[in-house]
């Protein structure tokens, strides 16, 4: 490979190294925007919690999400500074291969301008012209001096723009290695802070073991509370196959099952296409309690079933519907405030723990629609969660595979 030709390859490979490099960091550090957000308004929950000295499991569970969070802030972090660092190798290298074809370049410019001087007292530019056996040999020799004179010309701009691009870079990579300082001094004080976190839990968590007999009696009461939601749904469910059964029998048919009119059928293809980007149902909130089978927090050898999701938010805050549907139920669930199920299509959502509900069944809800205002509860530490969950049918679904993250 000539060195017009190496050149432009370490041109191209600066462009893809720069495309590359920005895509990575752009994604990493929106990443640390939100995650940064979130733990700006899990801080906000914590205060908010610790107005109220009583020490409480949701406090703990807040307290184990912050954790969470920033455990993830650290790796993000590691990551970008892993990036930076693969650039700035990539970087030095390029700046060190630019010099050295900047300095060829040099030396070749030096001796084409000897070899230019020394030809120069031997004869002239006339003198080889007109030297010439024809008319097209001068023609040729005419062309030559210019694509000579044009190429020196070109060289010497090649040179001082290499030089240009060569005082570019470095002063990237001088900025590069101070933003990976600033990176590492960043990751010091989230491993501190991650620290201090931990700290506080492993203390919270001495404190509410001392509460046992407390959590039992709670589990059982949230056990009840579950299954009454889903005798809730179930009855809806039957509901349904029951009118779409008559149906059939009045149309001389045999149905077995639910059978959705042609805008239902739209509303769950509609949902179905929205997975992972319905919003969530609540304006902001964090995840303290996950989908599924799952250890207790603090009772050991208990594990604790959880149909949907729990969300802790802000005192006030207001439920809202994911998606438009139909209001399929209101009711109150004894121990558990006033729960709302809401029909899309095949799918149901259910948001429970609610006060002042603001739909009644029947109602045609929209995305996004406030549908009631989330209970506090001042004896739990002013605790303010939201417990919502998906069902397509009556198969349970994990909420966090649908809502936007």
């Amino acid at each position: 490979m000539n060195k017009l030709g190496k050149f432009f390859l370490l041109i191209l490979m600066v462009v893809l190294s720069v495309a590359s490099y920005g895509q990575s960091l752009d994604e990493l550090r929106k990443k640390k925007e939100k995650t940064n957000e979130e733990i700006k308004y899990t801080n906000r929950l914590l205060e908010e919690a610790k107005k109220n000295e009583k020490q409480t499991l949701n406090k703990y569970k807040i307290l184990n999400k912050q954790i969470e969070l920033r455990t993830s802030l650290i790796t993000g972090i590691n990551s970008e500074v892993g990036v930076l660092a693969d650039f700035i190798d990539q970087n030095a290298w390029l700046v060190s291969s630019l010099n050295a074809d900047l300095e060829d370049l040099k030396k070749e410019y030096a001796g084409m301008i000897q070899f230019a001087q020394r030809n120069q007292t031997n004869y002239s530019k006339v003198l080889f012209l007109l030297s010439a056996e024809s008319f097209n040999q001068a023609y040729k020799r005419l062309m030559y001096l210019r694509q000579y004179a044009d190429y020196r010309k070109k060289q010497a701009e090649l040179i001082q723009w290499i030089r240009d691009l060569v005082q570019v870079k470095v002063k990237n990579l001088e900025r590069q290695r101070s933003e990976k300082e600033t990176l590492l001094q960043s990751k010091k004080r989230e491993a501190d802070q991650l620290n201090k976190e931990k700290k506080q839990q492993g203390q919270n968590l001495t404190k509410l073991q001392q509460q046992q007999k407390g959590f039992q009696k709670k589990l059982r009461e949230q056990q009840r509370i579950d299954a009454q939601l889903s005798r809730e749904i179930q009855k809806i469910i039957e509901e349904e196959i029951r009118k779409a059964q008559k149906k059939a029998k009045d149309d001389g048919k045999t149905g077995t099952a639910y059978e959705m009119t042609p805008e239902q059928k739209l509303v769950s293809g509609q949902f179905e296409q929205n997975k992972r980007r319905i919003p969530w149902p609540v304006e902001r909130g964090v995840i303290t309690d996950r989908f599924g089978v799952h250890e207790h927090p603090v009772l050991k050898n208990i594990q604790v079933r959880n149909n949907g999701i729990d969300i802790s938010t802000a005192q006030g805050s207001k439920a809202r519907s994911v998606f438009a549907g139909e209001v399929s139920r209101v009711f109150m669930v004894s121990g558990g405030n006033t729960a709302v199920i809401i029909r899309h299509g095949i799918y149901l959502t259910v948001y429970s723990n609610l006060v002042n509900v603001q739909v009644s069944s029947g109602d045609k809800v929209s995305v996004k629609q406030t549908i009631g205002t989330i209970a506090t509860d001042n004896e739990d530490g002013d605790k303010t969660v939201l417990k919502f969950q998906i069902w397509k049918e009556n198969v349970k679904l994990n909420p966090e595979d649908w809502i936007a993250r």
